[in-house]
């Protein structure tokens, strides 16, 4: 049977591929307080817009762990099961404005949240600064911060002219920015990449800080270095903006376990980190879980006699009988949590793979044959007892 959900355009959608939305009473509780908020930020300028950005930031608890934007991954199950394991925010998955105004469908299938989803922020890549502004006011009563990605550096974002392509044509960056600053009254973030020459990362902070960004998300690579395992991400140009801009600031890269978050803030001075890849492979990657990779060897770590890759994909399917999601996302995240599990048994990898339709009887089914087979992965956690003595 079709699971019946709600979208933003109070329709009726029975389709097994759609995300469920916000239960309507909380869409109308949520409405009114829109409604009742603050003024939009053109009134505010120069120190009070600084003000403004650390009362928000300090008032949502000043999140530190955050899940990073992943296309067709960062969506409402994976956010939540993310925040079970530690994680104080989320970003939704890159949305496409001009998609996301004209097209009802996409919106269903593409954003959905519940009240346990917060804080959030709403990604959106764009180059029409009215047609940002109006995606924009379809998801503001919904979340934190509305932000605009000025950092993917794939193929896909050089033809649509958006991400990180827009670092080519300054004016038009500023001009969505201060089109969303001027004219809403959530906050407005950014998620930028870094120039090769720092100076030119600098001007480029500041710029957005002073067109209305109220918090910026820095990673620490350029456009040209896609490749994450290839290039580290540089924390030092990550200080340089820290310390050039008053608003709050994200850092993003090299975040492969909980260390590297500790070792990130302490070094950039960011007010909080996000991480991408690494989640995917770990979702509890900020409770202080390790994958064998990061954990095997590692001084003071061991393994954890309960949680395993298998185990957190359960509870991920769990969140999607909840909240459906399209199929081709679920059969993603299984790949990404039980890669190394199916290197062990490739055969229970083909079976998968030979699978045109999914169920939740067979991925459950999935699971419970790779146990049968013998195969655990452990993840590792810090030996306590081992630190106490």
């Amino acid at each position: 049977m079709a699971t019946k959900t709600i979208n933003l355009n109070n329709e009726v959608i029975e389709d097994d591929d759609c995300l469920c939305s916000i239960p309507l009473e909380q869409k109308d509780l949520e409405e009114t307080q829109y409604l009742t908020m603050n003024r939009p930020n053109a009134y505010l300028k120069g120190e009070s817009r600084i003000e403004r950005a650390w009362f928000h930031w300090k008032k949502l608890g000043e999140p530190k762990f955050i899940v990073a934007p992943m296309v067709d991954n960062s969506e409402l199950p994976f956010r939540l099961l993310c925040r079970k394991y530690g994680a104080d925010a989320a970003y939704t998955p890159m949305l496409h404005s001009r998609l996301f105004t004209e097209d009802g469908k996409y919106r269903s299938v593409e954003f959905t949240t519940c009240k346990e989803d917060r804080p959030l922020f709403v990604q959106f890549c764009a180059n029409n600064p009215e047609t940002l502004l109006e995606a924009a006011r379809k998801v503001e009563p919904y979340c934190d911060y509305v932000d605009i990605n000025f950092g993917c550096p794939q193929r896909i974002a050089k033809r649509g002219n958006y991400g990180a392509f827009l670092m080519d044509n300054l004016s038009l960056v500023k001009s969505l920015v201060e089109k969303l600053a001027n004219n809403l009254t959530v906050p407005v973030s950014c998620k930028i990449r870094i120039f090769p020459n720092l100076q030119d990362t600098l001007s480029y902070a500041k710029m957005l800080e002073d067109a209305g960004c109220s918090l910026l998300a820095v990673h620490g690579r350029t456009r040209d270095e896609k490749d994450g395992k290839k290039f580290r991400a540089n924390w030092e140009a990550i200080k340089a903006v820290r310390n050039v801009v008053r608003i709050p600031v994200l850092a993003n890269g090299n975040i492969r376990h909980i260390n590297d978050v500790h070792s990130c803030l302490e070094e950039t001075g960011a007010n909080g980190v996000l991480s991408a890849d690494p989640l995917l492979e770990n979702p509890a990657l900020f409770a202080g879980y390790r994958t064998a990779e990061w954990g095997l060897g590692s001084a003071g770590m061991k393994e954890d006699d309960k949680l395993d890759q298998a185990e957190l994909l359960i509870e991920y399917l769990r969140f999607c009988e909840r909240y459906p999601v399209p199929w081709r996302i679920i059969r993603s995240h299984v790949h990404k949590l039980l890669g190394e599990w199916f290197r062990i048994q490739p055969s229970v990898r083909e079976d998968f793979n030979k699978q045109y339709k999914l169920t939740f009887e067979f991925l459950y089914d999935l699971v419970n044959r790779l146990r049968e087979l013998g195969v655990r992965i452990p993840l590792y956690v810090k030996d306590t007892h081992e630190t106490a003595n």
